[in-house]
């Protein structure tokens, strides 16, 4: 919606006398006037075009986290498993477990925190605090949507350090691969979800990747450390 504005400036009652004198003049207004006729309509110029990011929070927030998690954990496992072992089978094994474990746990998580979300508007419904029959009222949060994109999109996520490595026969070039294939991953998820938030996609690019490569340094540090003092190695012919 736009707004115009207007000026109104008092005048002076002109007199029958003064209409017939063509030496009379009109006093001119103090207030400036426009030169370009739509300028005064620029006030509520983006009413009508701007995004209102708030709508696409829910899904937002859990299909682009559900993605950046599903990668950095599966990569993240698969990677540390290949700390402590140099066959590509149980990098395979490992990376699938992480992926359908994941799954399951963020669509079980985020179902519970949606529908603890859906029922304090419910009770704000049921209480008058809320009108549930208001015009263009935000929708109310749905669980199971919810739950079904944060899965969906952790698999999506998972799935692609899962095929980039698993069947790599080099230990060398698996982990080259999963850590390359996550870093491009990271960037474009990261860059898209700061797109869709409103955000630069470059700083978005960049903390989610910075934290990606932390998550799959750490844990292959750790599991390499755990694998020297401890002794294990695994290495069936793989």
């Amino acid at each position: 919606m736009s707004f115009r504005l207007s000026s109104i400036v008092p005048t002076a009652a002109t007199s029958p006398e003064n209409s017939m004198n063509p030496m009379h003049r009109e006093p001119h207004s103090s207030l400036p006037t426009s030169d370009n006729p739509n300028k005064d309509i620029e006030l509520g110029k983006g009413a009508d075009d701007t995004i209102d990011y708030m709508q696409r929070a829910q899904w937002l927030r859990a299909s682009v986290l559900g993605a950046n998690d599903g990668l950095v954990s599966v990569a993240s496992l698969m990677i540390g498993v290949g700390a402590a072992s140099s066959t590509n089978k149980a990098m395979l094994v490992s990376g699938l477990a992480g992926l359908v474990a994941g799954a399951c746990s963020m669509a079980i998580g985020e179902f519970v925190s949606v529908y603890a979300q859906y029922d304090i508007e419910k009770t704000l419904i049921e209480r008058g605090e809320a009108n549930d029959g208001e015009e263009n009222k935000e929708p109310l949060a749905n669980p199971l949507l919810a739950a079904g994109a944060s899965a969906l999109a952790f698999m999506l996520g998972g799935l692609l350090p899962l095929l980039a490595g698993a069947f790599i026969k080099s230990w060398g070039a698996r982990l080259g691969v999963v850590s390359g294939v996550s870093s491009l991953g990271l960037v474009v998820f990261g860059a898209v979800g700061a797109l869709l938030g409103g955000a630069k996609p470059y700083k978005g690019a960049l903390r989610v990747l910075i934290g990606g490569w932390l998550a799959m340094l750490i844990t292959y540090g750790i599991l390499k450390v755990f694998s020297v003092l401890f002794h294990i190695n695994i290495s069936s012919s793989g």
